[in-house]
Formats: structure tokens, sequence, C-alpha cells
């Protein structure tokens, strides 16, 4: 096992610019909870969850994750899916702009629903959906997967590909506070069920696959799983990986759908029983006496 924890991808821009979020984070939260007391727990838990996900994409890179991500195929698909879903997930379920804008000095953000145009990553929420999944897929081609591993510019390009358009993709599908996504719940289900269409797909692919797609990762230390092996179990985790973060985010979904459904039919019964009655003191939206064919 220690030969295992000694291998540290150590990388300073990595580290500074984590070091550098996480404390303009946590500046801008202790102004904010100084300045609006009411709702200090949901403040904080919230501050809470983003913390954890900086956190797990910063080990995602500097870990032995990082490190033996480069030697094993399955290694690298955890952390492809953990850089691009899970990490992302929990950043925007942090909610961290405000005390962020706090921590740099600036205004807080204001709502999505409030009066005047939404900011830019809101407006078009399926082309930034298709868009993450081209990088995805893309990401996985040969001549993009195999690069990675041997320069550091396309690694970096990796990183930042995927976990910021995996923010932009959550952000059009949950929202984060104070912004809210610009779609119906419905239609965020279907682009949550396109993302699991592609990622299936991909999986299927190097699960089921007869010949080794990344050649780049034919290394010495392929002695006890072939590469073959490797590529194999690598796809069933991309293929199986994914549904845990996509599923619990439709269920939200549709719980919202659920919720604005039943107020829908609750505000059109309030609306009946405050209409104002005809001429004949009869109420317009309710029938006067059943009627029989």
């Amino acid at each position: 096992m220690t030969w295992v924890l000694s291998h540290w991808s150590a990388s300073w821009p990595v580290l500074v610019a984590y070091v550098a979020l996480a404390g303009a984070h946590l500046a801008g939260l202790r102004r904010l909870l100084a300045g609006h007391p009411a709702g200090r727990r949901a403040t904080i838990r919230e501050a809470a969850v983003f913390q954890a996900g900086l956190l797990l994409a910063l080990l995602v890179i500097v870990s032995p994750l990082g490190y033996w991500s480069r030697i094993y195929l399955w290694v690298r698909a955890l952390d492809d899916l953990t850089l691009a879903f899970v990490a992302p997930g929990l950043i925007v379920l942090g909610a961290p702009w405000s005390a962020l804008a706090r921590g740099l000095g600036r205004p807080a953000p204001s709502a999505s629903d409030a009066p005047g145009p939404r900011p830019w990553w809101l407006r078009w929420p399926v082309a930034t959906v298709v868009a993450f999944n081209v990088i995805w897929l893309g990401g996985h081609l040969t001549v993009a997967f195999d690069r990675v591993p041997v320069s550091w510019a396309a690694a970096a390009a990796e990183y930042v590909l995927y976990l910021g358009g995996g923010i932009l993709f959550w952000l059009q599908l949950i929202g984060s506070r104070p912004w809210s996504p610009a779609i119906s719940p419905l239609r965020r289900a279907a682009l949550l069920t396109g993302t699991v269409a592609a990622d299936t797909v991909l999986g299927m692919v190097l699960t089921f696959g007869a010949s080794v797609v990344y050649p780049g990762y034919a290394n010495q230390w392929h002695h006890v799983m072939t590469v073959l092996d490797d590529q194999q179990l690598s796809g069933a985790i991309l293929w199986m990986g994914i549904l845990p973060p996509v599923i619990a985010a439709a269920v939200a979904v549709l719980n919202r759908w659920l919720s604005d459904e039943d107020s829908a039919a609750l505000s059109a019964g309030f609306d009946r029983l405050l209409a104002q009655p005809d001429r004949g003191g009869r109420h317009p939206a309710w029938p006067s006496r059943p009627r029989f064919r």
C-alpha cells in the first residue's frame, strides 16, 4: 500500500488555484454570514458541499489517483467521472457564487428570475448540454485520450474542459442559488436521458470491444491484467459510474415537475372558486347541476 500512496502528482498551479478559490470563498462566506445571519445553517451547509467538491477536484489531479490514471485505464475512468460529473455537481449544489463575489470584493449576483436578461451561461441550455457531451465523448477519442498522460498541456486542457464544462452542464439542469434553470423540468429530464445514452454508447464500445482503443496505455504495469482487460473495466466504470449522480438529479428534477404541476392545479382551483358569478347568480367555472346524456 505504501508504494501506491507514495506517488503524488504535485502541480503547483493547481494547488495555488485551489488555495485562492477556497480562501476567497471562506472570506466571502464570513462577510456573508455577518451581513445576513438569517439562514446561517443552510448557508454553511452549502459552503461545506462546495468545499467538498473543490477538494475532490484537487485530489483527482494531485493525489495518487492522478498519478495512476496515467498508467491504468480504469483509474483514468474514475478520475474522468469525478472531474466531469461528481465534483462539478457538488460545486454547483454548493452555490458559492455570492460568497466568492463577496470574497473578491464584488457585489453578489442577482437571481436569474429578476428583471432583465438571464446570465449568458443560462441562455442556451440545450447547446450547453450538447457541447458538454461533445467534449466528454471527444476527450475519449484515441488521439486526445492517449495524449493526456504524456503532455501536461493536454492534461491541463482536459482538466479545464471537464471541470468547467461540468459546472455549466449542471447549472442548466439543477440550478444553483441565486440562479434557476431556464428550461422546464421535463426538458431537463430529457437532456439528462440523452447524456446517459451518449455515455452508455461510449461505455459499451469500450466494454465489449475486442481490440485495444488506447495503445498509449500499453506499458510494463499491465502484467496482471492486459490492456484490453483494463480497457473493458474502464468502460464498465464509465457506463455504470455516471448513473448515481444523473439518477439523483433526474429524481430531483421530476419531483420539481410534480410540485409545479400540483401548484398549478391548486392555483387553477382557487381561480375557479374566486371567479365572479354571472347574472343568474351561478358560478361560471362550475356546472350548476349534473348533466346526463
